[in-house]
């Protein structure tokens, strides 16, 4: 394993007991009445049972929150905490080009370096992507994120 593989498992380790974001009220997972400024995505990986429920918050075009709740393997975990750790403070046209670069590396399938420039440590995530059964666990974060954002005003 090299320096850089074990380095982006590590930060795959910490990230997934960080947890960052992952401070969703279990009651508010029904997402119902959510202001325009908020979204809410249910994400299930069936294959895996990894699951999330992501919040976004905007404020003036911009990330103003992440929460979340959710459970899964390390990956998915992890890549969840990474991204809230991201979004915020991004505006909408940042958010989705940083999530259709990550599509495009998980989609790569190990053919696509990561640019830490631009996914910063989601790149650690990058060596996922030669295993296909695992990209959804890394993408689900990302697509409900995605989908939350577009439902805010």
């Amino acid at each position: 394993m090299s320096a850089l593989d074990s380095l982006y498992q590590q930060i795959i380790l910490e990230e997934s007991k960080a947890r960052r974001g992952s401070d969703l009220p279990a009651e508010q997972l029904e997402g119902k009445d959510l202001p325009e400024n908020v979204g809410q995505c249910h994400q299930l990986n069936p294959v895996c049972g990894d699951e999330i429920t992501l919040r976004i918050e905007t404020a003036e075009d911009k990330v103003s929150g992440i929460h979340w709740a959710g459970d899964g393997c390390a990956i998915s975990m992890a890549s969840a905490s990474i991204l809230s750790d991201m979004l915020v403070g991004l505006d909408r046209g940042e958010v989705e080009a940083l999530i259709g670069n990550f599509r495009e590396v998980m989609r790569s399938r190990g053919k696509l370096q990561a640019d830490e420039e631009i996914l910063g440590d989601a790149a650690a995530l990058s060596g996922v992507s030669k295993f296909p059964a695992r990209v959804k666990c890394a993408m689900l974060a990302w697509v409900a994120a995605e989908d939350a954002l577009n439902q805010t005003a």
